[in-house]
């Protein structure tokens, strides 16, 4: 008996060694760069966040914000790559572009949050990837948010209104296969320039968050996350955590 219970806690200790490595199977790629211009003081505490959701998940984690890591075979090693609030130029080079493009054409997974949108500015197929380009936001405040789809793994563990303090960003150029997740409720926004975008373009309902098949792969994005404390918010976490599995494939 004592030999089979030394067998039992070799299994259990093996067990969770191997949830700490990755029992997932899964490595995604976190790419934070910013070109010139604004930079997010939320990029550290992003990149916490998603380390500690992936490695609860068993999925392992690379962080970069060096264009030089786009190529074919560095690229084949992930099952999908996280924009987190990058910015402005994402490449130096169009061969790194064409790595990426290739990459997301794959089958493979793509997610980005917040600044993600702002990335690339002059590059249509990038919009088009992540289901539009940000034009400006509304002053930080609080404001509603509204789950559109209930049964999407990053919006399922949220309420239904769901009050937050962030930047309501506002995106154009939006590609029409989007599947809106999340919206704003613009009747809870203070914004002086609303009259004129997004005015009446969707109502009383803004995209904040969508997902879409692209091009042979899934792409997840939201718009939310500016504060790097939001990022210890059980509920964005999940939120986040959903996205991730999503993209992923792993369907929990």
């Amino acid at each position: 008996m004592s030999k089979l219970v030394s067998l039992l806690v070799i299994i259990m200790v093996l067990s969770c060694s191997a949830g700490k490595t990755g029992v997932s199977g899964k490595k995604i790629l976190i790419y934070t760069k910013n070109g010139e211009g604004y930079v997010h003081e939320n990029i550290g505490a992003s990149i916490k966040a998603i380390q500690e959701i992936c490695a609860a998940e068993g999925i392992e984690t690379y962080v970069s914000d060096d264009p030089s890591v786009f190529t074919p075979e560095n690229l084949e090693q992930y099952n999908a790559l996280f924009f987190s609030n990058s910015n402005n130029e994402g490449f130096d080079t169009e061969a790194q572009k064409k790595a990426f493009q290739e990459y997301c054409r794959s089958g493979k997974g793509f997610g980005a949050l917040h600044s993600a949108n702002a990335t690339e500015r002059q590059w249509s197929w990038y919009w088009a990837l992540v289901g539009g380009k940000f034009i400006r936001h509304a002053p930080y405040q609080k404001f509603d948010v509204v789950v559109i789809d209930k049964d999407h793994p990053s919006t399922s563990p949220l309420p239904q209104r769901w009050t937050i303090e962030d930047e309501c960003y506002y995106s154009f150029q939006l590609n029409p296969d989007i599947h809106i997740l999340l919206a704003a409720d613009m009747t809870t926004v203070e914004d002086e320039g609303k009259a004129e975008y997004p005015d009446e373009t969707f109502g009383e309902r803004f995209p904040l968050c969508w997902c879409h098949n692209f091009e042979g792969g899934r792409q997840w994005y939201s718009a939310i996350g500016h504060n790097p404390e939001f990022y210890e918010d059980e509920l964005f976490r999940a939120h986040i955590r959903g996205g991730i599995l999503w993209i992923l494939g792993i369907d929990k």
